[in-house]
């Protein structure tokens, strides 16, 4: 039996309700088999944690008596985050009117990424998501100064890039990232950080917008070439490379070079990013993306 999922639309307010996973359900079901009469699981994707009564064959999650049943079902979706909506269970996801991609959370071993039309938007295997933000963000130095977030999604990037930078700006294309967003409480920061500036919008026009030098950093964390083809373009990269001050850093997240497709892309963009004016432009191996420097005049390019 599969519990139904009923995405979100876009334009749904924001909700924190409890949150289920796999684990949690598994975690629930061992401590009734037991005869516990209660147990401490968290119910906030790994953040915290909470006492849980238990009856004979239920948990009691709220006001709401979750049955063995229904917790059964949670444990075998270990793909998807479940919330408690008025008594009922749903799958944490939203559909989105302005890309027609559906957005889900993926729980992880510690923050969950966003699966977005297929594709999980960072890194999970022998990694995690926030290592992953982590190995992105130190490719660039710890920069200062204000910081460029191409593409917010669940906004780790620009909540890690916080913690150094003076401001940053993320932009985000579709609002129903935002919207997941708001449901997942790694990302609290997103909208409670002074210093995290968010403006919607397709970064390619809004680019366009921004000063002559504007930036320390920049951070551009694209989806795949197959839905933002746009964002691996030379004349995206020209205004990069302008908003850019002299000296300034950028890390482009490209993915796995190891595959003939992945090396093609990312010798791609070394290239494209050179001819924009780019600098030392360089893999960054760990971070499965490429660095480079806004120069004067300079082009060069390490493969």
């Amino acid at each position: 039996m599969h519990l139904p999922v009923s995405p979100a639309s876009a334009a749904e307010p924001a909700s924190r309700q409890p949150l289920l996973t796999s684990v949690v359900a598994r975690q629930l079901l061992a401590a009734l088999d037991a005869g516990e009469h209660s147990g401490q699981v968290s119910l906030d994707l790994g953040l915290g944690s909470r006492r849980v009564e238990l009856s004979k064959d239920a948990a009691l999650i709220g006001r709401t008596h979750l049955r063995r049943s229904a917790l059964a079902d949670i444990a075998d979706e270990d793909g998807k985050c479940f919330e408690l909506v008025d008594g009922e269970l749903r799958s944490v996801g939203v559909f989105s009117e302005t890309t027609g991609w559906y957005r889900s959370l993926l729980p992880t071993a510690d923050a969950p990424t966003s699966v977005v039309a297929g594709f999980a938007m960072h890194r999970i295997s022998g990694t995690t998501p926030m290592a992953d933000t982590r190995a992105k963000v130190a490719a660039l130095r710890r920069p200062r100064g204000r910081a460029l977030d191409t593409a917010t999604g669940l906004g780790y990037t620009a909540i890690e890039l916080a913690k150094t930078s003076s401001e940053v700006v993320t932009v985000e294309r579709d609002p129903a990232a935002i919207v997941l967003a708001r449901r997942n409480p790694w990302s609290d920061d997103l909208f409670a950080n002074e210093r995290v500036r968010r403006l919607t919008g397709d970064v390619v026009e809004l680019v366009a917008e921004f000063a002559n030098g504007e930036f320390a950093a920049v951070l551009h964390d694209p989806p795949t070439f197959a839905l933002a083809g746009e964002l691996y373009s030379a004349d995206f990269y020209h205004q990069l490379r302008r908003v850019l001050k002299v000296g300034g850093r950028l890390f482009h997240y490209v993915g796995d070079a190891q595959s003939r497709a992945g090396e093609r892309t990312t010798r791609g963009v070394m290239r494209r990013l050179a001819a924009a004016g780019f600098a030392d432009v360089r893999r960054q191996r760990r971070a499965f993306g490429v660095t480079a420097v806004a120069g004067r005049d300079a082009r060069s390019w390490r493969a």
